[in-house]
Order: structure tokens, then sequence, then C-alpha cells
């Protein structure tokens, strides 16, 4: 199953693991990415810590585990290739409406990260 496929079928929660220059790590509930290619995803983000991280340190690690699946889900290694903050692409990416948890006029930013492995949730091999 490839990985458009995979987070568009499956439910879950996400975690986003960052770190600063020097290494202070950084975890946050992100929801499932968006898949751009089979090796290229994205994520909306807030200009918060995980997004001020990355400017910093490119490389980030993803955790999803798949909702009522016990231990099933994925560990992504990432890694920031660029970003973009078009509000209009940013909007028409949204998946929800979380006006209530985050301000509206709140500056968001896509940013995209190339895929430099895939694991299993448990484990090493896939």
């Amino acid at each position: 199953m490839d990985l458009k496929e995979y987070f568009e079928s499956k439910k879950g929660l996400g975690v986003l693991s960052t770190a600063d220059e020097s290494g202070r790590v950084n975890t946050a509930v992100y929801s499932r990415p968006h898949v751009m290619s089979d090796t290229e995803i994205a994520f909306i983000m807030a200009d918060r810590k995980s997004h001020d991280n990355v400017t910093k340190n490119p490389y980030a690690a993803f955790l999803f585990k798949e909702e009522g699946a016990g231990y099933a889900g994925k560990r992504l290694a990432l890694t920031k290739t660029k970003e973009e903050d078009d509000q209009e692409l940013i909007s028409s990416l949204r998946r929800k409406d979380y006006a209530d948890v985050y301000s509206t006029d709140r500056k968001r930013y896509l940013v995209y990260f190339s895929v430099d492995e895939v694991m299993p949730l448990v484990g090493t091999a896939e």
C-alpha cells in the first residue's frame, strides 16, 4: 500500500517530532500528512514551535498510530525540503475547520518533507 492510499484510508493519531539547532526535542499532535508524491509529504504548520524547529533543523519524525488497531501504524523519517505560505492553497488542503482551536488570522505554512524511511509503528522491518 502506498502512502497516499494508506493515509487516505486510515484514521488515527499522529505525532510530529522536531528538534531545534541544539537538539532540544519538541513533539506535537498533527493530523495525517498530505501526500504529494511517493517520496514527499506536507504538513500545514502554524508559526509555532514545530515550524520554528524545522527552519533551524530540517530533520523530523512522524509517528502515526491507527485508530482501533492495537499497535498498527507507521513511523516516517523526514527531511524538510521547502515551504510556502500561499494561504489560499493551504485553505484548500485543510480537511477540517479548527477555528475553535486556532486563530484564523494566524499565518500558516505548507511545509514539505522528503520521506527518507518508512517503518512500522513497532519493530524495524516493513
